[in-house]
């Protein structure tokens, strides 16, 4: 995963976060009320949020970002000093509380939408403590949840370069 994060000074200002310990990944999971899923802390541990190189998902159903794929523009790091961070000023909660996103679980991905669209970890099959598959969830389609992936591993797996998409169409 050493080629996985894109660096850049606006990832470095608004996702990448100071390496966290242990107990600042329980901490944050007190706070969201969600297990975070393994992958998704040893992800962190590479780089602690920011925006990464291969940026869409390849969908089997339509989403209202494309018939073929979602996008994503960052993922969110542990804590809540950045303010795309799991508890920071744009994280998981705000997008419930301020633009009425359903409590699913916890939202990680912003899409280049500008919070129209967002990717999340869903919680609804296994609970606050189990593996969460992904979704996406579209605000401007009455917040419609379409799966995206059965986990974050096999999410950040099948991630592609924008471009693959760009020369399909």
């Amino acid at each position: 995963m050493s080629d996985f994060w894109e660096p850049g000074e606006y990832a470095d200002e608004q996702y990448v976060g100071e390496p966290f310990t242990d107990a600042d990944v329980d901490r944050v999971e007190r706070e969201l009320g969600f297990k975070i899923p393994t992958s998704y802390v040893a992800l962190m541990r590479t780089q602690n949020g920011g925006i990464s190189r291969n940026s869409c998902y390849r969908m089997s159903e339509p989403t209202s970002w494309a018939e073929d794929h979602v996008a994503i523009e960052g993922i969110h790091g542990i804590g809540s000093e950045k303010d795309c961070s799991l508890c920071g000023v744009a994280g998981s909660k705000f997008w419930m509380e301020e633009w009425g996103y359903p409590a699913i679980g916890i939202y990680f991905g912003d899409c280049p939408s500008a919070g129209h669209d967002m990717i999340c970890l869903d919680y609804r099959e296994c609970g606050p403590d189990g593996e969460p598959s992904v979704v996406h969830v579209d605000q401007e389609s009455d917040y419609r949840i379409t799966f995206v992936a059965k986990d974050f591993e096999t999410f950040i797996r099948g991630l592609e370069p924008e471009e693959v998409f760009d020369e399909e169409t």
